[in-house]
């Protein structure tokens, strides 16, 4: 272990061993690639950098030396094609290890990483291929993802489709391509404030913008891994992702490299709690990113039939998680749940970091990498208690350089020096922060501003919710009502009996304006891959189905 991680930031800690301040410094030229992947590569080429796992093709690992090597023969192999610095290639890889020494050969060369999920449809690809004019598109040997890039239509960029681990007529078969390739490749000149990596993220109406991210990025992520993740360089980190998501970075790439620890990927078809703790025992994982939804299918499961003893770090994100939950964890495993919050748009920017205390449900404090507030409409700050928006200094590693080809939302959420998150929330008198909702999520009925995160985790601590999402549905007379769709938990069946059990549940829980006037039974919640539940989908289902009354 050689501490690269030390030449990067500066940090003082205070009496208690908390983190206090937090600053990044780098070179002009920094590269991911070059100066954290090769270097670790030539000084310590056996470190592991990859495990990876998957139902039908058994375990492999990668040492950082076989990621220099293969990230320099996929460099050379791209640049042949007339790749360069600047082009745009998108990445529809799932969870192929393919995918880790292309995304390194992309940063080396300088062209801009595009990461994409495996369920794009024509109209997706069409879209984005036009949108960022991208050059290349490398996919893997799923049907459906090569058959929505084969049928777009007017993409004249596209000039080169790649395939993985199967022949296809039209298509350049990368793992021949890369294997024939030189294993030398000369550092080429990158800066650290150009482009890298570029996301497309979707609203709840409208296109998906383009969230592009400078070289340094990387570097911050550097908290993420060492300070709420814990990752330590001879353990090994799993964070549940597709990489087609922002969150694979977070957990599976930047920040756990620069630790100079192990990452492990598993590729599977469906999420499956018994197969996820299996991967944990097998492997002896020693730290655990997922969506709180994934922690509460794992005890429902049954965390006892499975041997977590390796675990010393779980992380959380993006969701309500109820203290019955976090309580269950704890006993079950000895472990607290830690959770944090950030974006597309953002690296971790508010968290329950290393030796913190959590509060169930609270995102923690703002990161001491980061200026971060809470404002009202005016940009005051909000006192403890009331809600706001969470705004953070956007002058910083972490925070994207803006919307690609769009300067007026761009000049809408980077104003006034400070990124606009969109997210409303409140903090407590101990400086934690607690999440209400998007701007977007946010139910307004009958006047109210009511948070769905608060009435999901009052639902969840009623025996017979699994799980749970809560929206606004279109309503006459109070523009919108509050709607639970409930996932029942083995032992329990739908009825009008238990919604009105519900319903009550929910009354003394929470304030009684806010219990859910609509309930609705389903076998499952609408997820993304990575186990995340799309509220978006139920909501516009609903407002479809209310057009058409």
């Amino acid at each position: 272990m050689r501490n690269i991680n030390e030449r990067y930031v500066d940090e003082t800690y205070d009496e208690q061993g908390l983190l206090k301040t937090y600053k990044l410094h780098y070179p002009e030229n920094y590269n991911f690639g070059y100066d954290i992947v090769d270097d670790i590569a030539v000084n310590d080429p056996d470190r592991i950098a990859l495990v990876w796992d998957s139902e039908d093709e058994g375990d492999r690992k990668f040492t950082f030396a076989d990621i220099k090597r293969l990230s320099d023969k996929t460099a050379n192999f791209l640049t042949s094609l007339g790749i360069e610095k600047g082009d745009m290639v998108m990445l529809i890889m799932r969870q192929t290890y393919q995918f880790w020494y292309t995304m390194v050969a992309l940063h080396k060369i300088g062209a801009v990483a595009i990461p994409a999920t495996y369920m794009l449809t024509k109209h997706d690809v069409e879209y984005r291929v036009r949108a960022a004019d991208v050059k290349a598109v490398i996919c893997t040997n799923h049907e459906p993802a090569l058959n929505a890039v084969e049928s777009a239509e007017d993409i004249p960029s596209l000039k080169y489709r790649i395939t993985l681990k199967k022949k296809r007529e039209g298509w350049i078969d990368f793992d021949e391509e890369v294997e024939k390739a030189s294993e030398v490749f000369e550092r080429r000149d990158t800066k650290a404030e150009e482009p890298m990596l570029m996301y497309f993220t979707s609203g709840t109406s409208g296109n998906p913008k383009m969230v592009i991210h400078k070289h340094t990025y990387s570097l911050g992520h550097l908290m993420t891994a060492k300070h709420w993740h814990c990752v330590v360089p001879d353990g090994i980190h799993f964070t549940v992702s597709d990489t087609g998501w922002g969150k694979a970075v977070w957990g599976k790439l930047y920040g756990q490299w620069i630790m100079e620890s192990a990452v492990f990927v598993y590729q599977y078809e469906k999420f499956n709690p018994d197969d996820i703790m299996h991967m944990v025992e097998k492997h002896r994982i020693t730290s655990l990113c997922c969506p709180p939804t994934m922690f509460r299918l794992y005890i429902n499961a049954g965390v006892e039939k499975h041997d977590l003893s390796s675990l010393k770090h779980c992380n959380i994100a993006g969701e309500a998680l109820n203290p019955d939950t976090f309580e269950t964890w704890r006993k079950a495993t000895g472990l607290t749940l830690m959770e944090g919050y950030g974006q597309t748009e953002t690296t971790l920017t508010v968290a329950t970091l290393r030796g913190m205390t959590p509060k169930p449900g609270s995102m923690g404090k703002p990161s001491p990498q980061f200026e971060v507030d809470i404002v009202d409409e005016e940009g005051n700050s909000c006192p403890p208690g009331v809600n706001g928006e969470i705004v953070i200094k956007a002058d910083t590693p972490g925070i994207m350089i803006g919307y690609y080809r769009d300067e007026e939302k761009t000049a809408e959420t980077l104003r006034g020096g400070w990124h606009h998150t969109g997210d409303v929330a409140w903090k407590d008198e101990d400086g934690y922060y607690w999440y209400v909702g998007r701007n977007d999520d946010i139910i307004k009925s009958s006047g109210y501003r009511i948070s769905p995160f608060e009435i999901e985790s009052a639902l969840l601590m009623h025996p017979a919710v699994l799980e749970c999402a809560v929206t606004g549905v279109p309503d006459p007379v109070r523009g919108q009502l509050v709607k639970a769709t409930i996932v029942l938990r083995e032992g329990y069946e739908a009825s009008d009996d238990l919604k009105k059990e519900i319903q009550n549940f929910a009354k003394k829980e929470t304030a009684p304006y806010k219990y859910p006037r609509v309930v609705e039974f389903v076998k499952e919640l609408p997820k993304s891959i990575s186990g995340k539940i799309k509220r978006v989908d139920i909501r516009k289902a609903d407002i479809e189905a209310s057009k058409k009354q």
